[in-house]
């Protein structure tokens, strides 16, 4: 496990951390595995949650656009080998799969005005004032992103992301296997860098500047 203060660096955090939050989101991925949990080094106040998702779902958000050269090259090997392999035509299998989005409770279908934020590849479930889910089927799996805002324990909060899993069979058990390493090693490590910059200047004033850039059409 990465260790960090919880308001400086990202740091990686047993599956606990996120199943012992009553959110709402363990209602419906009972047949999912947590495959990783981090600790966002985002500190702020108990009404900042907003702010967060409005830059991690902006299009210059820091889970989307690496700095990294590295990293690049790895997204960019994973789209060609997606595309040789069609590893990522999820229609077929969304159709032979019960989606969370189809099956969410009432209240949370639609809820927080979901059309607004977008984290391409996945699709928006639901947002409430403390956590924002959601989905992506593929060929290798049903997956779930979560971030939530939690107490960090020294009187403020942060954001944590949780990603969960239901491969699709040998070659979904096969695939995350394959890129577990490249998630703990490069992946998540420079996309935590990249948060803390973007939120330490978001919360400096230039959150006005790139929500702009952000609000016509984010990708």
């Amino acid at each position: 496990m990465t260790q960090s203060r919880a308001g400086g660096r990202g740091m990686r955090l047993p599956a606990s951390a996120h199943t012992s939050q009553p959110w709402r989101i363990h209602e419906f991925t009972a047949g999912f595995r947590v495959e990783d949990v981090w600790a966002l080094p985002t500190p702020g106040g108990k009404d900042d949650f907003g702010l967060l998702m409005r830059l991690l779902t902006s299009r210059d958000s820091p889970l989307r656009a690496s700095s990294s050269n590295l990293v690049r090259v790895l997204w960019a090997a994973r789209k060609a080998l997606g595309r040789a392999f069609g590893w990522d035509q999820g229609a077929g299998y969304a159709s032979e799969r019960e989606l969370l989005r189809d099956r969410l409770p009432a209240d949370l279908a639609g809820a927080g005005g979901v059309q607004d934020l977008r984290m391409a590849p996945f699709t928006t479930l639901y947002l409430l004032h403390d956590e924002w889910a959601a989905e992506l089927v593929n060929r290798t799996m049903h997956g779930v992103i979560h971030i939530g805002w939690v107490q960090d324990g020294s009187g403020g909060y942060r954001g944590q992301l949780a990603v969960l899993a239901a491969p699709n069979g040998l070659l979904g058990a096969a695939y995350m296997a394959a890129i577990k390493p490249f998630r703990h090693l490069i992946v998540y490590p420079q996309a935590m860098r990249q948060t803390e910059q973007a939120w330490l200047a978001w919360r400096a004033g230039g959150s006005r500047a790139a929500g702009g850039r952000a609000s016509g059409a984010p990708a």
